[in-house]
């Protein structure tokens, strides 16, 4: 008897688990000091979530956002990685996935290896992580690892969850309120990854 695939969860990761905005806003004002141009860190940090190429765009010319982005990456590691702490719940809730026999992914839009860094930093460690992936395009991630679950704090996670059929969960951790999550379609809507492990009891007591 061939055993069962072990079921998966994936996660978001900034502002779902981690707040990344010290980070960002660190990295963000060093390259406005680096190019000259001026950089709303305040704004940028408050609408996190797309890509890093469409933030860029509210501040350069299209011709540049592929060497500034390029910048934006390299000095990321020596400046974002210490300030960003894990939010509150995302140990515990690796923890309830992992002590229920799940595996946990992460599908995030960020560069995979600062998103690893980030991991790493503050003591999650997944078992997948994908980078360079936003709204939609999460499911195809998620399809292709059979994440049933995904879990994120923004619109576009509802809809990378919806294109791979998976329960989306969200948590008002991000730039979404909550009641705007749930208009949006999320089938459950937490404050915050405190209450995931024991949303997740329940789901996998009904399956």
């Amino acid at each position: 008897m061939i055993a069962a695939a072990p079921f998966t969860v994936g996660f978001d990761l900034d502002m779902t688990l981690i707040d990344s905005r010290p980070g960002v806003h660190a990295v963000m004002t060093e390259l406005s000091r680096e190019t000259g141009v001026h950089i709303d860190a305040d704004a940028v940090v408050s609408r996190l979530g797309p890509p890093l190429d469409e933030e860029l765009a509210n501040w350069f010319p299209a011709p540049e956002i592929p060497a500034i982005a390029n910048r934006y990456r390299e000095l990321y590691p020596a400046f974002a990685i210490k300030p960003t702490p894990a939010m509150p719940g995302a140990a515990e809730s690796f923890a309830a996935i992992r002590a229920a026999g799940g595996r946990i992914m992460v599908v995030t839009a960020k560069y995979g290896p600062n998103a690893a860094q980030h991991l790493e930093y503050v003591g999650l460690e997944p078992d997948i992580l994908v980078g360079w992936h936003w709204g939609p395009q999460k499911g195809e991630a998620l399809l292709e690892h059979g994440a049933t679950v995904y879990v994120g704090d923004h619109i576009a996670d509802i809809h990378g969850a919806r294109a791979a059929a998976a329960v989306a969960v969200s948590v008002a951790t991000g730039p979404i309120a909550a009641a705007d999550l749930a208009a949006a379609g999320a089938d459950v809507v937490l404050a915050d990854l405190l209450g995931f492990p024991a949303w997740l009891h329940g789901y996998l007591a009904a399956c």
